[in-house]
This record gives structure tokens, sequence and C-alpha cells, in this order.
């Protein structure tokens, strides 16, 4: 059976000190307690990646006042948890496509936008952001890290 996955465009922000210093941002689902993530969102029908990219941080962490630094190449899809699925229906997972933005130093994050999304948010290092986040989305955030980091972002 053939699945059917959301498409999805999800952001890696580095903090407005890169490259002097490299942090992740991360945040704190409202909905689940102790679930990490990046900020993510699924694509328009009528949108593109980076016009959706603008829009969901947007709406997820109050500002879009970044920029782009480098695109992962593929688009990546992960199958949602069985405690999740459901919610989700008619999808069975999300394939998504990342990107590395970096904040501008004029950028003010405000999580209490119109539907929050996250409770509470920090900056951290690449491996400490692998220690944190939800168990399915540790694979693919792993593999899109490790090809930032190869290609010298990281």
């Amino acid at each position: 059976m053939e699945k059917n996955y959301r498409p999805n465009v999800a952001a890696i922000i580095l903090s407005s000190h890169y490259p002097k210093i490299c942090e992740l941002f991360i945040a704190e689902r409202s909905d689940i307690k102790g679930a990490w993530q990046f900020p993510q969102g699924g694509i328009d029908g009528d949108e593109d990646a980076k016009t959706a990219l603008f829009r969901e941080l947007n709406e997820e962490i109050g500002t879009n006042k970044v920029e782009i630094i480098a695109e992962h190449p593929e688009w990546i899809s992960y199958d949602f948890p069985d405690s999740v699925v459901h919610k989700m229906y008619p999808y069975d997972g999300q394939i998504q496509k990342y990107f590395l933005v970096r904040l501008k130093s004029s950028a003010e994050i405000n999580l209490d936008t119109k539907s929050p999304e996250f409770s509470r948010f920090k900056f951290v290092s690449v491996s400490e952001t692998l220690k944190r986040v939800s168990f399915f989305k540790r694979p693919i955030y792993k593999k899109v890290l490790t090809h930032f980091k190869k290609n010298g972002y990281l």
C-alpha cells in the first residue's frame, strides 16, 4: 500500500551569532511536554517551499527575519508514530525540505502567536539538539545535520 505524505518545510535556525557561535534553535511543543523540535509546517497548495518556510516561521516563532544559508538537497520523509498518526489523517507521515537559516540580529522571537505551537525555546549545540528531539525525528535530524556539517556549515 502506498503511503500518503504531507509536504512540509523545516527550519534549522542558527542564532544571529553564527558563524562565531554555532547554536541551533529548538522549541518545546505546547501540546506535548518534553517534545522538542525545529519549527516546521505544511506547504499550502499554491506555495513553493521557500514561501512556506517564511510563512511558517512567522506563524510559529513570530518572525521570519532570517537569511537562508543552505538547503538540504533531498526531500526526506518519515512516518508518524502510532500515537500521532490518527490525528494527522489522511497522512501517514511527512516529506520535508530542510533549510538552514540564520536569524537576523533584528529578529525577535515571539512564541505567543495566533495559534501557539511552542511553549518555550532555547539555543543549543548540535549534540544537545539530537539528545532532546523526539525519538522518531532523531534519525532525520541526524541525517540533515550531518549533511550540513560535512558541507562546512556547522
